[in-house]
């Protein structure tokens, strides 16, 4: 057995009449002292109270002297003999504390199998005891004995307070998730959970539950029909839509409950955070800041939402909205923010897992709700300020953001950014020396520098130097793929495209789940109008590891327009652009409705992602080849 890990408080002594119970117990610690080892949690005593006051106990010296054997066995290395003696104790006086301490002797010893008979044990002098219950599904788990589990989660389920109940059976998918064979968790779970679908005080926990276990086990069909079932019943319960975005973006069906949920008044903030998150990460920052906004009207003095619209916008090229935004968050997070405030913030944490701003992929910056003396770290805000300025070509006012940064564990991006200010001045050299003076304390740290030098050639579009810093990176890291796919991007930039398909290749070769390879290789052929029923093959795959990526939905767009698939190019690229109205799938959404004959909608397409990013590449390319003007 590798050990299950018990987690429950060592048991608490049992008390003897006064004033004997002290006199022993301190002999016993003193003995135990002497022999160098820490007093047992049932030796621990409380300073002397009043004789009269305490209750009588069962705790004789014969006992008394039993345990001090036990724990003296146990301190000599002899575990099995201390837990003989400590469960002997345990059953004779039927005591939740020594059987607690005879399952502890046990697991700490890596002994399984003695650790469940002491909780056979235990529940058979204590039928009612959860904590005994609880320890046995526990060791079962770690001893992958689903086939046991049955009864005691039946007979916890049982005996549990009738309010606790639900909070019970919403937790039993997690527990059944560590067994390793699925289907066997899902049929247990059904088993355990059936008798309680109709009862009302649990049957919309149930069914949650229920519907968590058949998406573990694959099973999504189910699961949503299960979802649909428990919010018919309870349309105010959070239990519902939760599970619906665990099931994004692979089940596009169950997105209708959770909006169905955030349309209510009483709807939590935790879930529209959630579904935030849900929504960044599918990379549908429009929908994402829309929630946002509504959260922020509706919650105006909860700080993280604001960091997160903040970022979002500037996703979207809006920095001044940005700007907004994230002064609003610097305002609420530079003071000890209300409790209203903090009780949301706990609900979404508790909901949620983790804040809304963990979008951004940071662990020291508001995502962890860092607090000294009331206030937030407010380094990922002074950088997000900082590319709003840049954004909005005010450089002397990024400097002054980033110069309130003393965070030395964001050193290389605080350099970075600094780095790319200087680039846009023309001052290379000194950008790139900026970024090559970080300090390297791991070959994580050497890898993110040759990440942060090359990212900033690109900036400037110094394409061959950025080649070679990447070939030098892959010559360090051979099997990074992250690399190896940044390197075949500039390979493309450089025309040199046998070499960008060969890396592309290899990634894939290394990680075969990678959906951006998929999908940059299948763009690639798109674009050049080659091999056009590969690159469909390798988008769609890109599409099934990364379901609602609206860039890969905008690569499938373009390779069905250049098999002259207009109308399903057409659903494609504007399904893309509402996801996320970025400049690029502009460009193409324009080029369709053009080519269709759509030609004042394309322009408008065209004016509004000018207006957001008049630089871009591809809009300027397609509006020159198209000789059109704006």
């Amino acid at each position: 057995m590798t050990g299950p890990t018990a987690r429950c408080q060592g048991p608490r002594g049992p008390r003897l009449p006064a004033p004997r119970r002290h006199v022993l117990a301190r002999h016993l610690l003193a003995a135990l002292l002497a022999l160098g080892t820490g007093a047992p949690a049932w030796a621990q005593t409380e300073p002397e109270t009043k004789p009269a006051a305490a209750p009588p106990s069962a705790l004789d010296a014969p006992l008394f002297y039993q345990l001090l054997i036990g724990e003296l066995e146990l301190r000599d290395g002899r575990p099995g003999n201390a837990y003989q003696v400590i469960l002997d104790a345990a059953r004779r006086q039927a005591d939740d504390a020594l059987f607690q301490r005879a399952v502890d002797i046990a697991l700490q010893a890596r002994a399984g199998d003695q650790a469940l008979a002491a909780v056979k044990a235990w529940r058979e002098a204590r039928p009612q005891s959860t904590a005994a219950m609880r320890h046995e599904v526990q060791i079962l788990l770690a001893l992958n004995r689903g086939q046991d589990l049955a009864e005691p989660l039946s007979a916890w389920l049982a005996v549990a307070p009738l309010l606790e109940r639900p909070g019970l059976i919403a937790s039993l998918p997690q527990l059944l998730q560590r067994l390793a064979d699925k289907q066997q968790a899902l049929a247990l779970a059904g088993k355990v959970l059936t008798p309680w679908l109709d009862d009302p005080g649990t049957r919309t926990a149930a069914r949650v539950a229920l519907g968590r276990a058949h998406l573990l086990a694959a099973l999504p069909t189910q699961a949503l029909g299960l979802a649909r079932a428990a919010q018919a019943d309870d349309a105010a319960a959070p239990g519902p839509a939760l599970l619906a975005l665990d099931m994004l973006p692979a089940t596009p069906a169950a997105e209708a409950l959770v909006t169905a949920y955030l349309a209510r008044p009483d709807a939590e903030p935790a879930v529209r955070l959630a579904y935030v998150r849900s929504l960044a990460q599918s990379q549908r920052y429009a929908d994402a800041s829309r929630q946002l906004e509504q959260l922020t009207r509706d919650k105006p003095d909860l700080p993280e939402p604001w960091l997160t619209l903040g970022a979002l916008r500037l996703e979207l090229k809006l920095p001044k909205e940005a700007e907004a935004a994230l002064l609003r968050y610097v305002e609420l997070a530079g003071s000890a923010p209300p409790p209203a405030a903090v009780a949301a913030a706990n609900a979404a944490g508790a909901a949620t897992g983790s804040t809304a701003s963990d979008t951004e992929d940071d662990d020291d910056g508001p995502s962890s709700s860092a607090e000294t003396g009331g206030q937030r770290d407010l380094t990922q805000a002074w950088l997000l300020l900082a590319q709003a300025a840049e954004q909005r070509g005010d450089l002397k006012a990024a400097e002054t953001w980033l110069a309130k940064i003393e965070n030395p564990q964001r050193l290389l991006e605080v350099q970075a950014r600094r780095a790319g200010l200087l680039a846009r001045q023309g001052k290379i050299k000194e950008a790139r020396a900026l970024v090559q003076a970080v300090p390297e304390r791991t070959g994580d740290d050497a890898r993110a520098k040759l990440m942060a030098e090359a990212q900033l050639l690109r900036d400037v579009k110094r394409w061959t130097d950025a080649a070679a810093v990447l070939g030098a990176a892959a010559q360090r890291f051979p099997e990074d793929t992250e690399l190896i796919y940044e390197q075949a991007m500039v390979e493309e930039k450089l025309d040199r495209l046998a070499e960008m398909e060969r890396l592309l290749r290899r990634v894939i070769a290394l990680k075969p789940d990678h959906p951006h390879a998929h999908n940059a290789l299948g763009y690639s052929l798109a674009d050049r109008g080659v091999r056009l029923p590969e690159a469909r093959v390798l988008i769609q795959r890109a599409l099934e590891l990364s379901p609602g990526d609206p860039f890969i939905t905008d690569s499938l767009g373009w390779v069905e327009f250049r098999l002259g698939n207009r109308d399903e190019a057409l659903r494609l690229l504007r399904q893309a652009y509402s996801a996320r109205p970025d400049t690029e799938i502009a460009a193409h959404l324009g080029e369709v409705l053009w080519a269709s004959g759509q030609r004042d909608e394309a322009r408008r397409i065209w004016q509004d992602a000018r207006g957001r990013d008049a630089g871009n590449e591809v809009l300027r390319e397609t509006l020159a080849r198209l000789k059109v003007g704006l």
